[in-house]
């Protein structure tokens, strides 16, 4: 009573000094400076000028016992009155001054007398990471019954830092293992580790666990405290069977394969004996669908699948879980388990074809809708999302529409029929599940034709041989045409361009409109008409029609059908026959006279041979086979009769060969009678001879006319005309006494002749052609200009 006493007095004279102070100083004001400085800095570390901050004169700081006024024993600041500096005199630590995570303030009272000043200042004591995270024990020890399912927690021992801010404590690490984790719970500023079984203990296999948990701060670099942990696994049971979790969930996929184990229920049950042993059963108030597709292990608490699991027909299902023991009675716990069923990629992708037709025009323009499709897929997510394309070279392409998976198919170019008339459209939905289904459809679209392309000949020009003397009415050959289009647009009907003219031969053709076999009206005459031409259209029958035209070049074929003439001897009236007046004296060799023939025919048809058919003596007569000449063999002698009959046969080389025969009488005469009449006969030859050069000077003048007219009207048919089809005809005599004929054309840059019996010289035979058929040099010589070279060669022999 009397300490108290005594404490009251002090602190009234305290309080009576205080205001006696105040008093003195009046109306000064009081001031209050702030530093800061970090802990555990050296002694003597400058905090700061405090003389200076205060406004003091640092010149009598000493003389007004410039000082800190501390309440406490072991000051950790004081002032040097030399320069005003406030610096620490101790090691100052943080922890041991203030305690949590707040500032750490420090309030120093510096005075100073006369007068008498009194000033707060305030210093923060920064925290450093000093302190490592503690744990309250060293070692925690834990039991735990080996039926204890994943899940469950233990709380651990905390761990203590008593720094602040940044330096404390930041997290809790554990050593790695099979069955413990490690949860951290906040609780205001504390985090409180909780231990958490992640996979059930099994203490016949290891009876003991040894962790290490670790606390981490957050300091630079970081400091950390270690709690040991033991964990005894324990063989005893509860009295009640216990589900960890009233509800347990669970995720399967569908299309499960029947007798898997889906999830395994466990419950616990701390007796021992029978009252530990569990049976599991399903609960009686679930869907009859679940009973047909789980079933439950009533001994090991395993849910197996026994149906077809469809996550398009449900998507989840609810079991209901009772685990009873063999207790008297049994005790049960109740737990329920819910199976989501997962999706699984197992429908493919459907596509429904709309087919506005299957058919589209070829003329249809790029963009036209032929098809609307549509794709659908039961499977949901990314199962169900579908890539819809189309997998085949064809000129369409799928344009999406407004709905989602709704699709229309377009033409994206020009379509030819003649080109493809028939195209196979490939539509490939595929899913992006993992792996991805697909399904393929077809579509046959075909395209239709339009009038696009006009008939073709297959040749052009078309160059046709024709035997003259062909049977009036009868097909001499025929055309043909094709068309690529099909149906009318392909039906093509034939007509010859006709030209109206008086001399117009198309008159005497006609043409099946259908087929294009051509008629001949009439029988051709190779050596009236020896080549024509005309022209074939041929027009189809789509709408608009569509033709094109063909050139047939007709050449006439020479047949033997004329039989060779005689043209001497021949008598005054007209029969081949002659009489030949010779001297006696003659020698072998001589000349008697020469048979002269002609045939209208060219080529083998009008080569001519000549042999004796009759004669009265062989021995004095000979006849050359080629030129007609009629020689003596021998000398004639006295007993040699004086008239001779010769019949000299004249035949062509035909096939069928034609003849003529001509009668020369040979009369021997003496010499003088022989020269007298050689002397008339000349006189009356060298008459016929003028007679015959008038007459031949007045052809030459007219065929070279009308020569010159055909060539001008040649080289305007060149000109007008691409096919080089131009055609000569010839006559040229191609041995003594023999007159035949010859045919020269011309086709491309080759020139042909079709020969008589003596091939001239410098031509060659062309392989594959008519035997009679020559390839000659570039060189042409008028008929006229022949005959008129032949007949002054016989001037000249005679």
């Amino acid at each position: 009573m009397g300490t108290e006493t005594q404490s009251q007095t002090r602190n009234c004279a305290w309080f009576a000094l205080y205001l006696a102070l105040m008093l003195l100083v009046g109306n000064r004001a009081l001031a209050e400076t702030r530093y800061s400085v970090a802990e555990e800095v050296k002694d003597g570390t400058v905090v700061g000028n405090v003389a200076k901050d205060l406004g003091l004169d640092i010149n009598f700081l000493t003389a007004r016992r410039f000082r800190v006024v501390s309440e406490k024993d072991g000051a950790f600041f004081d002032v040097n009155q030399d320069n005003g500096d406030l610096y620490v005199v101790q090691k100052i630590d943080r922890e041991e001054l203030c305690e949590g995570s707040g500032a750490c303030l420090m309030e120093l009272k510096i005075i100073a007398e006369n007068p008498l000043e009194i000033h707060y200042v305030v210093v923060e004591i920064k925290d450093v990471n000093d302190h490592a995270p503690v744990f309250p024990e060293k070692e925690q020890r834990f039991e735990i019954f080996e039926q204890t399912l994943p899940g469950r927690r233990f709380q651990l021992h905390a761990a203590r830092d008593p720094d602040a801010g940044s330096n404390s404590l930041r997290t809790y690490t554990l050593t790695s293992n099979e069955h413990f984790e490690i949860d951290i719970r906040l609780s205001d500023e504390d985090k409180i580790p909780f231990l958490v079984l992640k996979k059930s203990l099994d203490r016949e296999q290891k009876s003991m666990h040894l962790l290490q948990l670790t606390a981490v701060d957050g300091g630079k670099p970081p400091r950390a405290g270690t709690l040991n942990i033991s964990i005894i696994v324990l063989d005893s049971n509860d009295n009640r069977p216990k589900f960890s979790m009233e509800t347990y969930e669970i995720e399967i996929e569908e299309n499960i394969p029947l007798g898997t184990s889906v999830f395994k229920i466990n419950a616990t049950d701390p007796d021992e004996g029978t009252n530990s042993q569990l049976q599991y059963r399903l609960g009686t108030t679930l869907k009859k669908k679940v009973y047909d597709i789980f079933e439950l292990d009533k001994i090991t608490g395993e849910i197996r699948v026994k149906g077809a699991v469809d996550y398009e027909e449900n998507d989840v299902y609810k079991l209901d879980i009772e685990a009873s023991d063999k207790g008297t009675p049994p005790l049960t716990g109740e737990c329920r388990v819910v199976v989501k069923i997962k999706d699984v990629n197992d429908n493919p992708p459907e596509i429904d074809i709309t087919s506005l037709s299957n058919t589209v025009s070829e003329d249809s323009k790029p963009g036209t809708v032929i098809s609307l499709i549509s794709v659908k897929d039961k499977d949901s997510g990314l199962n169900g999302k579908l890539i819809t394309s189309i997998i085949s070279d064809v000129p369409f392409e799928l344009k999406p529409s407004y709905k989602e998976n709704t699709y229309s198919i377009v033409t994206k170019g020009y379509l030819d029929r003649e080109a493809i008339s028939h195209y196979v459209i490939t539509i490939k939905a595929t899913d992006c599940g993992d792996p991805p289904l697909s399904t393929i459809k077809t579509l046959n679209i075909q395209v239709t034709d339009v009038n696009d392309n006009k008939p073709n000949f297959y040749q052009n020009p078309i160059n046709i041989y024709l035997p003259e003397n062909n049977v009036p009415g009868k097909s001499i050959f025929s055309v043909s045409a094709a068309d690529n289009d099909l149906s009318e647009n392909a039906a093509i009907y034939y007509n010859i361009v006709r030209e109206g003219s008086k001399n117009d031969v198309t008159a005497f053709l006609n043409i099946n409109s259908e087929n294009g076999q051509i008629s001949a009206l009439k029988s051709f005459d190779f050596e009236t008409l020896k080549t024509f031409q005309f022209q074939v259209v041929a027009s189809d029958s789509g709408t608009p029609s569509l033709s094109s035209n063909v050139t047939v070049n007709v050449f006439i074929l020479d047949q033997n059908d004329n039989a060779p003439v005689i043209l001497y001897p021949v008598s005054s009236n007209g029969s081949a026959e002659g009489v030949e007046e010779i001297p006696r004296n003659v020698n072998a060799g001589h000349l008697v006279t020469k048979v002269r023939a002609y045939d209208a025919d060219i080529g083998y048809n009008g080569w001519l041979l000549f042999s004796l058919q009759e004669v009265s003596d062989h021995s004095l007569f000979g006849l050359d086979r080629y030129t007609g000449q009629i020689r003596t063999l021998r000398s004639f002698t006295e007993t040699d009769e004086a008239e001779h009959k010769l019949v000299i046969l004249v035949k062509d080389n035909g096939n069928v060969s034609l003849s003529a025969t001509a009668t020369v009488i040979v009369k021997l005469v003496e010499p003088k009678e022989a020269f007298a009449a050689s002397d008339v006969k000349s006189a009356a030859k060298d008459d016929e001879d003028t007679n015959v050069t008038f007459y031949l000077m007045i052809t030459l003048g007219s065929v070279s006319v009308l020569f010159i007219i055909s060539i001008i009207v040649l080289i305007a048919m060149q000109c007008s005309k691409s096919p080089d089809y131009t055609s000569k005809y010839l006559q040229e005599t191609n041995y003594d006494g023999t007159l035949c004929h010859s045919i020269q054309y011309r086709s491309g840059d080759k020139r042909y002749m079709l020969v008589g019996p003596r091939m001239s010289i410098g031509s060659t035979i062309v392989p594959g052609s008519h035997a009679n058929t020559l390839v000659l040099p570039d060189r042409r010589r008028t008929s006229e200009e022949v005959r008129l070279i032949q007949h002054l060669n016989e001037l000249i022999q005679r």
